[in-house]
């Protein structure tokens, strides 16, 4: 699949959460909806990946995990914000530099219009 149908199926699997659960909710609880979702769909979902952070190629630590990656290529961060902020875009696209995958999604299902709650970033 490329990945702009990847984004679009993931975007559509994200509607369709937002629109069963509702905005409000815990993160933890919309990751486990949306790695349902995704699987339901027949999408390859991997949840709460390990990034191994290697810094002058000594490897320090692999404490960080990410959400969602899907078909190995897409990253998904999910959020339950008020707003987005800055930092958030940072965090996504950081962890597409460490993975080196092509594209990321920042979702936040907080938010009273579904339509202006996702994020698309590419390389």
């Amino acid at each position: 699949m490329n990945i702009d149908k990847l984004i679009y199926e993931t975007i559509g699997a994200s509607m369709e959460v937002y629109n069963t659960l509702g905005p409000g909710l815990l993160e933890s609880v919309y990751e486990k909806a949306m790695f349902c979702e995704l699987s339901l769909r027949e999408i390859n979902v991997e949840s709460h990946i390990p990034v191994e952070i290697i810094y002058k190629n000594e490897i320090i630590g692999s404490e960080l995990r990410l959400d969602l990656v899907v078909e190995d290529i897409l990253i998904v961060e999910l959020k339950s914000v008020e707003t987005l902020m800055p930092v958030h875009f940072k965090q996504l696209r950081t962890y597409m530099k460490l993975l080196d995958k092509p594209a990321g999604l920042l979702i936040n299902f907080n938010v009273s219009d579904f339509s202006s709650g996702y994020r698309v970033l590419k390389k």
